[in-house]
């Protein structure tokens, strides 16, 4: 499908809802679809965006400021995961408990403001991995719009390109939570080892990262064409040290370098997800 026909199919099934809240975590995806859903509904569009300890700061600010410049009502609600049941014990339905409690409350603030629907920004690619959260997307009735209109997220970056979303040549993320491998204890401290190893990287320079912590040991993912960059002795010597100050008594490289879902890649996708 070329890409305009898909952006006015997107456009048409928005249309068709009346009012949507968004789910809007400020990256590429939700972002897009909250402006191209604020185009089409005006002030019928909300944005609801969750603050927590598996989401880094600096995602929040973004998302706050890109709601506030396209002057889009933009509601902030605190998520406590970890306080939720079975999270922190880190099996492989953790998403799916995740995903279930920040939908319901979306849901809640929907309701309370008269919203028709809900509506979160997976894309056709998310359907090829293993996301215990898309079962919670569908029993709770969200609406996956970007999905529907057949986008996946290279269309969506070009899209977002033309329309000069800021988001358009972000990295990819994923909430924090998912750089633990299943089954090992997810707690506070921890978290903030993983946000703050992450920002390092990104302070030298790296644009796509994942630093997946495995106990005493971080094992950072960066993109293929930014492998070579810790050929340079320095660079690895910073990174270390900088490491070992967050808390990480070793350091790794991925040789595979950067994907999505590489926790994933232990456990058997065909297994049912656990409610």
């Amino acid at each position: 499908m070329e890409l305009q026909d898909a952006l006015k199919q997107l456009e048409y099934n928005i249309g068709e809802k009346g009012s949507l809240a968004v789910a809007y975590s400020g990256g590429v995806d939700s972002t897009f679809l909250l402006k191209v859903a604020h185009d089409v509904l005006q002030d019928r569009v909300i944005a609801v965006t969750a603050r927590s300890s598996i989401h880094p700061q600096r995602e929040f600010k973004e998302a706050a400021e890109f709601a506030r410049s396209a002057r889009i009502k933009h509601i902030v609600i605190q998520s406590k995961e970890l306080e939720i049941e079975g999270f922190t014990n880190n099996q492989p339905n953790r998403c799916y408990l995740c995903k279930y409690a920040l939908l319901s409350k979306i849901k809640g603030v929907a309701e309370k403001c008269y919203i028709q629907h809900i509506a979160e920004g997976s894309n056709i690619d998310d359907l090829g991995d293993y996301r215990p959260g898309m079962k919670a997307i569908k029993k709770l009735g969200i609406i996956s719009p970007l999905q529907d209109a057949g986008l996946n997220k290279d269309a969506i970056r070009k899209l977002s390109k033309k329309m000069r979303l800021p988001t358009w040549d972000k990295q990819s993320f994923a909430c924090l939570a998912s750089r633990f491998p299943y089954g090992e204890k997810i707690t506070k401290e921890k978290l903030a080892m993983v946000d703050r190893a992450e920002q390092c990287l990104l302070s030298f320079g790296f644009k796509q990262v994942r630093v997946r912590h495995h106990g005493d040991t971080a094992r950072i993912e960066v993109a293929e064409a930014e492998r070579p960059k810790f050929f340079d002795l320095e660079l690895m010597d910073n990174v270390y040290k900088q490491f070992r100050e967050i808390g990480f008594a070793y350091t790794a490289l991925d040789l595979q370098g950067y994907r999505t879902g590489s926790m994933n890649e232990v456990i058997d996708t065909r297994l049912e997800i656990l409610e």
